[in-house]
């Protein structure tokens, strides 16, 4: 079947010519092949469509427990012109869900295992002027020799990111080292000085060239030059070498999380005696952290206990193929809780969103798909090895990742060795930041391999009262040597249509009723006892969003892991989400707790409120309450309010230190007598 051609030019990048070097006609161009694709999944029955690119098959039963797991076929008609095949032809895909294999003209171009990381093959002697047939086929089974083998969440397949068409100049900076943007920024930075070591790869396909130079620079945010160096070598045909270059920045504006993400932008360009054939540009934030076993976080010599949330990337009726706005969305929502760190659970996310959390000075946890059990084989070793460097070459030059995770809840065989080994291989290819793992098992051989440690649990849901967490916290520090530890997941489902007015114990966590209020009781008093705990240096609420898993039902809401703070479609934020913006955030602000719960069948009710103001007044239909407040921090709480038949209008203000109101809040309750 023949597609449509749509070009959309994505960008062009021309800086040597900022630069004021002198440039030929060609540099790098990149096009987003977005659209039209054909599509039809490996199963009886299927016939191509017209789709476009991010796509998934799964965006319709990705919630059922008999979500298709298979095969599916892409084809997309690339037309090129005689001047573009000047250059070398690549394609670069951000990601294809679990395993991809690329065909153009019906010639094997390459194999990628791994769905979440990019993959880049060049196609250039595989392609001609005028049409040429790309054949993508991409398998989300089961029974892939790769992690995850398994996880509880939905394993979307298909090319759910973007692909794009690069053409690059005979000798440039390599797209082809695991995909990543051939250049490497390492930092030794303090208040006083950043020093950063600049690793560029050039790759050659023209003769053998003396007079090669790598020149980079570094531009503050005000575009003034900061430092410049320059290093000549020569390359032979067919080859590829590092330019290492050394860069310093006397007196840093540091990158200061979300108080001050401040960044610099780095040039780099290749030359060919004075001529610029190629260059490329990254950001870079300077900052340095460390983790103090008994006070926690530092960033930049400061403390700074981490308050984070988990994040899956699925959407409703879209999967994993979520598009930049449905990211941006995700990212004001996170701003508004108040966090200043993400676990990006639980495999490598999209580039954008790295990118958004540099921007918004968010600190972040990116982690492989090392989940539950492991594969005793050479081959998943392997293939567990390459997606861990996809994942640091890819992500290596973000200022928000301060840790790589090597795993998450393991808890079948044997497996400190390769734990191990993923632990020397971060090492080798980062050794500036720390690794990480989350457990909910104690006593595994592998809690003790990472750099620092944190651990899954759930007191309050799936154990015990939530005021277990404490005791909990204790425990799990002291497994680890007492080095400090960090909450990896904790929290409690809710459904927004679920509610109970008296009820005060764990609710059947597997059953169908998941009330608002119990999730709200579980987040109030783990997280006070992570406030008091100095050693614990973060932690990160389980979960941002509710997301898609096939295998679940419970909560009322089949193929869905309800405990988000905010629901599936980003329409509606729980009871818990207000509770810990009034914690995390400055902007004045009240909310009226179990607002959704408005039929009312209990005359006298307690009426609870989050807020971050001096004081707070309650009213009910217009009067006063003057009864006593009990106050918990945040927390604010009046007992036995009596409630009218019909009807009810509570409001609530809240008063700044002279009485004046800063914010109001208001919802209507109807109470009707049994």
């Amino acid at each position: 079947m023949k597609c449509m051609i749509r070009w959309n030019l994505y960008f062009l990048l021309l800086i040597g010519l900022f630069l004021a070097g002198e440039t030929n006609a060609q540099m790098r161009h990149s096009y987003l092949l977005d659209g039209e694709w054909s599509f039809k999944l490996e199963r009886p029955g299927s016939c191509w469509e017209e789709i476009r690119v991010p796509h998934t098959w799964n965006a319709c039963d990705g919630t059922t427990p008999d979500y298709y797991r298979g095969k599916g076929h892409y084809r997309y008609q690339l037309e090129l012109t005689k001047e573009m095949l000047d250059q070398r032809v690549f394609l670069r895909f951000e990601a294809a869900s679990l395993w991809a294999e690329v065909k153009v003209n019906n010639q094997v171009v390459g194999t990628h295992f791994g769905g979440f990381t990019a993959f880049c093959f060049e196609i250039t002697p595989y392609v001609c002027a005028g049409e040429n047939q790309v054949d993508v086929v991409v398998s989300n089974a089961k029974d892939l020799p790769m992690a995850p083998l398994s996880g509880d969440f939905t394993f979307f397949g298909g090319i759910y990111r973007p692909v794009s068409l690069l053409l690059l100049p005979k000798m440039c900076i390599t797209p082809l080292d695991h995909a990543s943007s051939g250049v490497y920024i390492q930092q030794e930075t303090t208040s006083a000085l950043s020093r950063l070591t600049l690793v560029s790869k050039v790759d050659n396909r023209w003769k053998t060239l003396k007079d090669v130079s790598v020149r980079t620079s570094i531009f503050d945010k005000e575009g003034k030059l900061v430092d410049r160096a320059m290093l000549q070598q020569s390359i032979k045909r067919d080859t590829t070498i590092d330019f290492v270059t050394e860069l310093n920045v006397k007196s840093p504006r540091l990158w200061d999380g979300r108080k001050s993400p401040y960044m610099y932008r780095v040039f780099v360009e290749l030359l060919k005696g004075k001529e610029v054939v190629d260059t490329l540009s990254q950001y870079v934030g300077l900052r340095y952290f460390s983790v103090d076993p008994e006070k926690g976080f530092f960033l930049n010599g400061k403390p700074y206990k981490i308050r984070g949330v988990n994040r899956h990337q699925d959407r409703m009726d879209k999967g994993w193929a979520i598009s930049e706005a449905d990211h941006l969305q995700d990212m004001e929502i996170i701003k508004e809780i108040g966090a200043n760190g993400i676990r990006l659970a639980h495999y490598p996310h999209s580039n954008y969103f790295y990118s958004l959390c540099d921007k918004e000075g968010m600190l972040v946890w990116a982690e492989i798909p090392l989940i539950g059990h492991i594969e005793p084989t050479s081959e998943f070793a392997e293939n567990v090895k390459n997606e861990l460097i996809d994942l640091i070459r890819q992500n290596y030059n973000h200022p928000s990742i301060f840790c790589w995770s090597l795993f998450n809840e393991l808890c079948k065989g044997e497996v400190r060795e390769l734990v191990s080994m993923l632990n020397d291989v971060a090492h080798q290819e980062d050794p500036t930041r720390l690794t990480v793992a989350a457990a909910n098992i104690e006593k595994r051989p592998e809690n003790t391999v990472t750099d620092i440690m944190a651990f899954n649990t759930y007191p309050g849901w799936y154990w015990a009262e939530p005021s277990a967490m404490a005791s909990t916290l204790e425990r799990w520090n002291g497994l680890v040597g007492g080095k400090g530890i960090a909450v990896s997941e904790y929290g409690a489902g809710a459904n927004v249509e679920h509610h109970w007015q008296t009820g005060r114990k764990t609710p059947n966590v597997d059953g169908m009723f998941h009330p608002e209020e119990w999730q709200s009781i579980v987040h109030e008093q783990n997280y006070q006892a992570i406030m008091e705990a100095d050693f614990v240096w973060g932690s990160f609420v389980w979960n941002m969003f509710d997301f898609a898993s096939g295998g679940r039902n419970e909560g009322n809401t089949p193929g869905m892991n309800d405990k988000g703070l905010v629901t599936y479609d980003r329409k509606t934020k729980k009871d818990a989400f207000y509770f810990y913006k009034s914690l995390w955030t400055e902007e004045p602000m009240v909310y009226i707790t179990s607002r959704r719960d408005a039929v009312r069948t209990i005359e006298d009710t307690l009426i609870k409120i989050y807020s971050n103001c001096n004081d707070v007044e309650l009213f009910v239909n217009g009067k006063k309450c003057t009864s006593s407040m009990e106050r918990q921090g945040n927390i604010c709480i009046w007992n036995a309010i009596r409630l009218a038949e019909g009807e009810n209008l509570i409001e609530a203000k809240g008063l700044d230190e002279d009485g004046a109101v800063q914010c109001h809040d208001q919802c209507k309750w109807f109470f009707y007598k049994e």
